[in-house]
């Protein structure tokens, strides 16, 4: 092995000690410095109103299944636990029957046939024509994009819907067509259509069908939310790190990289205190860290021009995150409905057309005037979370823009936005009405504000062809090296994205080690 380097690391989010946790246990010294008293970045878990346990960020960990990291890590070890989510998602409709997605495939399709037969046949067939792209595709995300890899992943699919003829015209269709196409109720499509929005891009964005067909992968590796929060991922890759050796210092931000001779040499800390480091690893967004903490003269005029023209977008979605004296009980349900409906990822869309003329708003600058909605209320099955008989609701929506027409700003408008998503949950689950104890807002300002995710976008930049893969975050950065020797990439902003994933720390973690 290599002589151990001492590597510093910029923010604590879930890729950047995912990163770290590799390179400690490959015997380096490395250190992680947060600007926040919280540790986790966007994957954070907080007492906000007393006895109740708020994540902060994201909730439901999906992607970070397909990756060995848990395993690897020994994350169980060190106080990690994953509670199911199954049904992971659950569409209620005021007339019924309900739509619920589980694990199991065929219990799925059980599901869906109380709505259509039809459907229930179309999307087994869905499933099992995007299941081996998807699986190609989790992969590949797990390495740094090379044309080599791309082949190697992609040419290798078996079964009809490997990326050429027909299987690659799916693929350059937007998701909306080929929800259309393979279904034919309303209820199948929106549960489906408000599912693959979740990633950014419209209904209607080419190339974007990938954002629906990755689902069928979920049928394997489940969806799950780890018990105490969803801070408690990242809470066990620090005690990971903790026990390799590393460590973790809150409330330390990064003021600048310290480079010399073209070689990083460490970090400077708010107030002056200097790090000195062979390496450096950013979490940071990839503006923040090549524009702001690293000094113009250390990057070339171009490289800097093209990080500055990555597309970060005008955010997408705002959060509500509620405790509450009730769970949702949704029209049309029978009565004694199962709890299994509050497991997973509640769809609050009311139809295909009210996602497009949301996203029709967002695009010209306005807040939703009827908001989509994602509920999630894992006190159900999590008693960590609430004090007995209490509960926590987390509603994520969309669409919602950082820059705002007609003048207005979200400070002014938080409260009177954060009102009309309550008002979606009524109308699915009128028994709320009366029954919030507390709410926190979060705003795509507040977004920027508390985990510096420019313009409120949790993705980092936008999740569009042109910025994936070779591309994220611009072809010459996105295999997580820098121009500054020693000066690696990690976070969303980097190949694969965003989401509770991990998958670029891992990448970025064998990079950096391959390099030594």
């Amino acid at each position: 092995m290599a002589r151990a380097r001492q590597v510093a690391v910029v923010g604590s989010g879930h890729n950047a000690l995912v990163c770290a946790c590799y390179l400690a246990r490959a015997g380096h010294r490395v250190s992680v410095f947060e600007r926040s008293r919280q540790i986790g970045g966007a994957v954070c878990t907080e007492e906000l109103f007393p006895g109740f346990l708020y994540d902060v960020g994201s909730s439901a960990h999906i992607m970070i299944h397909a990756t060995p990291i848990l395993d690897e890590l020994k994350l169980a070890q060190h106080g990690l636990e994953y509670l199911e989510m199954d049904p992971w998602a659950y569409y209620p409709t005021p007339d019924g029957p309900h739509l619920a997605f589980y694990r199991d495939l065929e219990k799925t399709c059980a599901s869906i046939a109380r709505v259509s037969a039809e459907d229930a046949e179309a999307y087994r067939r869905f499933v099992q024509d995007w299941a081996p792209l998807a699986e190609a595709t989790f992969r590949l995300f797990q390495e740094p994009p090379t044309p080599m890899a791309l082949g190697r992943r992609f040419m290798t699919v078996p079964g009809p819907r490997r990326p050429m003829g027909a299987g690659l015209q799916e693929i350059l269709q937007s998701y909306g067509d080929v929800i259309a196409r393979r279904f034919r109720s309303a209820p199948v499509r929106t549960a489906l259509l408000w599912l693959a929005a979740q990633s950014g891009p419209g209904p209607d964005e080419r190339a974007s069908a990938p954002f629906v067909g990755w689902h069928a992968v979920v049928h394997r590796i489940g969806a799950k939310h780890p018990r105490g929060g969803s801070g408690m991922l990242t809470r066990a890759l620090a005690r990971r790190l903790e026990s390799d050796g590393g460590a973790v210092r809150t409330e330390a931000p990064v003021e600048r990289i310290e480079v010399d001779g073209g070689k990083v040499r460490g970090l400077t800390l708010a107030g002056g205190e200097r790090v000195e480091a062979d390496l450096v690893v950013s979490g940071a967004h990839v503006r923040t860290t090549l524009l702001e903490l690293l000094g113009p003269e250390h990057l070339p005029a171009e490289m800097r021009e093209d990080v500055a023209a990555t597309r970060v977008g005008n955010g997408f979605g705002m959060a509500v995150r509620c405790a509450t004296e009730a769970l949702p009980e949704y029209l049309g349900e029978p009565s004694g409905a199962p709890i299994d409906r509050h497991m997973g990822l509640q769809l609050l869309a009311r139809s295909e057309g009210s996602v497009r003329q949301a996203y029709a708003e967002y695009l010209m600058g306005k807040s939703a005037s009827e908001p989509q909605v994602i509920a999630m209320t894992f006190s159900a099955f999590d008693p960590d979370l609430a004090p007995p008989g209490k509960h926590v609701c987390y509603l994520w929506s969309q669409y919602h823009p950082y820059a705002l027409s007609a003048g207005e700003t979200w400070d002014s408008i938080r409260e009177r936005e954060a009102d009309r998503i309550l008002e979606q949950l009524f109308r699915f689950a009128p028994n709320m009405r009366g029954r919030i104890l507390h709410r926190h807002i979060q705003s795509p300002l507040d977004l920027e504000r508390r985990f510096g995710l420019l313009h409120g976008n949790v993705m980092h930049l936008e999740m569009s062809l042109d910025q994936m893969f070779g591309f994220r975050p611009t072809p010459a950065l996105s295999r997580y090296r820098t121009p500054v020797s020693g000066l690696y990439l990690t976070g969303a902003s980097t190949h694969p994205g965003g989401g509770v994933f991990g998958a670029s720390g891992l990448a970025c973690a064998r990079t950096v080690l391959r390099d030594l």
